[in-house]
């Protein structure tokens, strides 16, 4: 059985940042995750990307970005046709929400962290 990938948008090199913490949570929940942010890098094996790279099999988006820096990046991340996006606190956004619903993708108002932590990441997927 193939993993479900998870791409965390507006992944962060600083360890601070809870991005950053949800990398490394993911992973050590087996997740198969792919990191995009602002420079390049890495967290643990992770390789963070920048861009628009080609993404195939993203299942779930966990969103780190704000309304305004996103507007950019929206229809980028509809084109990856994930299942479902996970607005993060502080990533709320009711408009992109709304585009996403419109063309079939669930969205949930979550914390990524506390969904790994009481098993409701896995239970959706």
């Amino acid at each position: 059985m193939q993993k479900k990938k998870t791409l965390v948008f507006g992944a962060s090199l600083n360890p601070n940042r809870y991005a950053h913490r949800a990398v490394k949570k993911l992973l050590d929940e087996g997740v198969s995750v792919v990191a995009i942010g602002g420079r390049a890098g890495t967290i643990r094996e992770t390789e963070v990307l920048t861009g628009h790279p080609p993404l195939e099999d993203i299942d779930t988006i966990t969103l780190y970005m704000g309304a305004q820096r996103l507007q950019d990046h929206e229809e980028y991340l509809l084109s990856l046709a994930p299942r479902r996006i996970i607005f993060n606190p502080g990533a709320e956004n009711r408009h992109f929400a709304y585009k996403a619903r419109a063309v079939g993708i669930e969205t949930i108002e979550a914390c990524t962290l506390v969904m790994l932590t009481t098993g409701e990441y896995t239970e959706h997927q």
